[in-house]
């Protein structure tokens, strides 16, 4: 027979029955039963700086396992700042809960302190948001949310709590566990894609999406290596296929190779597993033509209401990654396997494409021998994490994904998520290494998190490229306005200093020489660390400069 117990009580067991093991919050009095229900619980609680950040270590988590990350904030202002976070799990498919305060019962529809509607708010966001309003209803509501949030294509789903509804007892049972529904390939389909296959002269895959895990991309690569298949992965999706194998051709992102483009142009089949082929990967939508691809195009994907919203494929194939990949073992490769040249020539477009030894840009810190370095001192499973920016593109291009569950990176294109990200990833794994990759004006939108790292003792390592700019949207501004700078200039602190402020290990490096024994300082002080790398302005990105985009805007 149930037993009466509080809502924050009802609620913490339902966390625990469903597996829950960390959560990250903002403490607020709007959910205070929560917290004082946690107390004696075994979840580890992560405090943060800012709800943002909270939300984005959630995400992060969510990311690197395929279950719910969960995060807690209080109403009004604490719900606002965790939109980003929500906005990021929306547009990445990862499984997310994101708990927030409400107002007691009795003051709703009044504009009580700090009140807002969720549904208004985030409705656009999220696959689902629902109040709470009976304690009684908690384990039913709870492992609803756990279900949708990671069922089809995942997402985020948010939780509103009234305050009074926490204190209110009520006896209820628990809820099962919830689980996971993998929706698999049917055998008349896994046919049709092998015939599809064997006709095929010019065949290519493309990688994306979530509902994938370490076995699902081992098996996929003993696939396309079964078929010589020339593989690429989508935008910020570079830890689904090993760079360094063979049938490897590089990551369809901001600037991608000219010749990794050209060839899924001239592709006769287009096997998309995962991925929902959106703006970037696609290329401003002009990379296949909407709604009817000239290639033949397999769209395997795990919401069939992704079918047909943008291109009309020539096969649908409902099902997750997972299931899929598990499934390939039954197909048989043609000989002899007329693409495989193709797939060379890929492979070794991409190297050439991610070799750093050429690079060079103006300034003393040469970025590409910091790519090199990075790629002969670091484990192969070191977990990159990056916001928007320039930037990120030395760790995109650059650095050789090898593993899954190794690059926390938004296809949203939210800047700050880098450093929360990095928390989440070190508070979830504490035994692997983990980088950030920041810009001056992307770090300091979550900078404030690096007291988290500090007070959970978690040696991250932060790449801070300072270019006292926001340098990408100065990049636009160039080519635009071409000498028209507006808005895009920046005075940044002494970021060496800030790190040790907080409690953390901080290096300026200037030099490329200087680089290296900064690292290895930062890497054995055990306390997190910023390397504040000084960029000369100039170098805009890893191939042009603001001087020649703004000389080839003016037409000089």
């Amino acid at each position: 027979m149930a037993h009466s117990r509080t809502g924050g009580q009802i609620l913490v067991d339902q966390l625990l029955t469903h597996g829950v093991q960390q959560l990250f919050c903002v403490p607020g009095e709007s959910f205070l039963a929560v917290l004082d229900a946690l107390h004696d619980t075994s979840i580890a609680v992560t405090v943060c700086r800012q709800e943002g950040g909270a939300t984005m270590m959630a995400e992060a988590q969510g990311k690197l396992t395929g279950q719910p990350g969960v995060c807690f904030v209080t109403r009004g202002p604490g719900a606002t700042n965790a939109a980003a976070g929500v906005h990021i799990a929306h547009q990445d498919s990862t499984p997310l809960l994101l708990f927030v305060g409400q107002v007691a019962r009795e003051a709703l529809g009044r504009e009580a302190f700090q009140e807002l509607d969720y549904g208004a708010v985030f409705g656009s966001m999220a696959k689902w948001v629902v109040q709470i309003d009976d304690p009684k209803r908690l384990p039913e509501l709870v492992s609803r949310a756990f279900h949708i949030a990671t069922s089809g294509r995942p997402g985020p789903v948010v939780i509103a709590l009234p305050e009074d509804m926490l204190t209110e007892a009520a006896a209820v049972a628990d809820a099962l566990p919830y689980a996971v529904t993998e929706t698999y390939p049917g055998p008349g389909q896994l046919t049709e894609l092998q015939q599809r296959l064997a006709v095929a002269l010019r065949p290519v895959v493309i990688l994306g999406g979530s509902r994938w895990n370490d076995a699902a991309v081992q098996q996929f690569k003993a696939f396309a290596e079964a078929f010589a298949l020339p593989v690429f992965c989508s935008f910020r999706r570079q830890m689904l296929f090993d760079h360094r194998h063979r049938c490897y051709g590089g990551d369809l992102g901001l600037g991608a190779n000219p010749r990794l483009l050209a060839r899924i142009r001239d592709a006769d089949l287009i096997l998309l597993v995962g991925g929902r082929l959106s703006e970037v990967p696609s290329q401003g939508y002009e990379l296949l033509a909407i709604p009817t691809p000239r290639q033949a195009l397999v769209h395997v994907f795990a919401d069939a209401d992704e079918f047909g919203k943008l291109y009309r494929a020539t096969q649908s194939i409902h099902a997750t990654p997972q299931a899929f990949a598990a499934a390939l073992g039954t197909l048989q490769p043609a000989s002899p396997l007329v693409w495989a040249a193709n797939t060379e020539a890929a492979h070794a477009d991409y190297l050439r494409w991610s070799d750093p030894a050429p690079i060079h840009i103006p300034g003393p810190l040469q970025m590409g021998e910091v790519m090199q370095h990075l790629r002969e001192v670091l484990p192969a499973d070191t977990i990159f994490c990056n916001g928007a920016g320039n930037f990120a593109t030395w760790v995109h291009r650059f650095w050789p994904f090898t593993s899954y569950a190794s690059q926390l990176a938004p296809t949203s294109g939210s800047m700050g998520y880098g450093l929360p990200a990095g928390v989440g990833a070190k508070r979830l794994w504490p035994q692997r290494e983990v980088v950030v990759f920041a810009g001056d004006g992307d770090f300091l939108m979550h900078g404030q998190e690096f007291a988290t790292a500090v007070q959970y003792g978690l040696p991250i390592i932060v790449v801070l490229l300072d270019n006292a700019m926001y340098g990408t949207i100065r990049m636009h501004q160039e080519r635009h306005y071409p000498g028209r700078i507006s808005a895009t200039q920046l005075k940044n602190p002494d970021f060496c200093g800030y790190a040790q402020v907080f409690g953390g290990h901080g290096e300026k490096v200037t030099t490329t020489e200087e680089f290296a024994p900064a690292l290895a300082r930062a890497r054995a002080s055990g306390k997190p660390a910023i390397l504040h790398c000084l960029l000369d302005p100039e170098a805009i990105t890893p191939t042009s400069t603001l001087q020649g985009i703004r000389s080839a805007a003016q037409g000089g």
